[in-house]
């Protein structure tokens, strides 16, 4: 799914604990709850932080895009925010795992979209895509706040 040397992986869990039973109408909501979340813990956020507030931001839009155009609409929405990065869930009604696209078609044309997954993959730090025994599957990316290596 992720290239290699990324953690990614995938399995079956049972419905999400945590998870809203309802989603986010739009990538907008998503947006105002990690905003929330990230200004909802005491002593704010670093300049490193505030620089990868905007990775979490973008990573947490590109999931529900995914979920609302490929997933059948999202079915469940959570945020928690460490020290050091920021857990997005989100889960949608599809089983079809997600795919990078090659962003040229067979004729060498550029695509016009199909670049969410790979921006996800790209900014997390850690993948799972969980499968749900009542059909659909959850995405759950860890988005680090501190600087680091990307790979």
């Amino acid at each position: 799914m992720c290239r290699q040397g990324h953690r990614s992986a995938v399995d079956t869990v049972a419905d999400a604990d945590h998870a809203v039973p309802t989603g986010p109408g739009s990538p907008a909501d998503v947006r105002q709850a990690v905003r929330r979340a990230l200004a909802g813990r005491s002593g704010g956020l670093t300049r490193d932080a505030e620089d990868a507030a905007g990775d979490v931001l973008l990573v947490a839009s590109e999931l529900v895009t995914n979920a609302m155009l490929h997933g059948g609409g999202v079915t469940g929405f959570d945020v928690t925010r460490t020290e050091r990065a920021v857990r997005l869930s989100v889960s949608d009604r599809s089983d079809r795992l997600p795919v990078a696209v090659d962003q040229f078609d067979e004729v060498g044309r550029m695509r016009v979209g199909g670049r969410g997954w790979m921006i996800v993959c790209t900014l997390a730090s850690d993948v799972v895509v969980s499968r749900l025994r009542a059909g659909g599957k959850r995405i759950t990316a860890e988005v680090p706040l501190l600087p680091g290596p990307r790979v």
